[in-house]
């Protein structure tokens, strides 16, 4: 099939199947005229990277996971390891985006959203990061 239908059938558009192509995450074969043949194994993989990458997998891990689902000898704690290390990384990108949000409601929060000029958003803007106090030595 073409890369028309090729991108109907997996989700994918046209240009992503192209990079992916680009970067050797598909191989589909040539006809005589150049143009692409993606074979049922192909768009199957096709697919398959469209589910890792909405899951937030980065064009590496697809790359080993992709690897890891052609391999029939494949250990499958050698996926759950790279499916845990990314759920780690969700995990702490979760617990920053907390962070963020309790910075930016206490801000909110102080705001009296009348027509006052002063507002405590762009005070707590403009402030310095605050900076971890250093210890003195004993001696100094």
């Amino acid at each position: 099939m073409n890369i028309g239908e090729a991108a109907d059938q997996s989700g994918l558009p046209v240009k992503t199947i192209r990079y992916y192509e680009q970067i050797g995450l598909v191989r589909p074969a040539r006809e005589a005229n150049g143009y692409r043949d993606f074979r049922a194994a192909e768009v199957r993989k096709l697919a398959f990277l469209a589910r890792a990458r909405s899951l937030g997998f980065s064009i590496e891990d697809c790359r080993t996971l992709l690897s890891l689902y052609e391999d029939g000898q494949r250990a499958s704690a050698d996926v759950k390891r790279v499916a845990s290390e990314h759920l780690d990384q969700i995990s702490q990108k979760i617990a920053e985006l907390e962070t963020l949000k309790a910075s930016l409601s206490h801000l909110v929060a102080r705001c009296h959203g009348d027509e006052r000029p002063d507002c405590p958003i762009l005070a707590g803007l403009a402030e310095a990061p605050k900076q971890p106090k250093r210890r003195r030595d004993a001696g100094a």
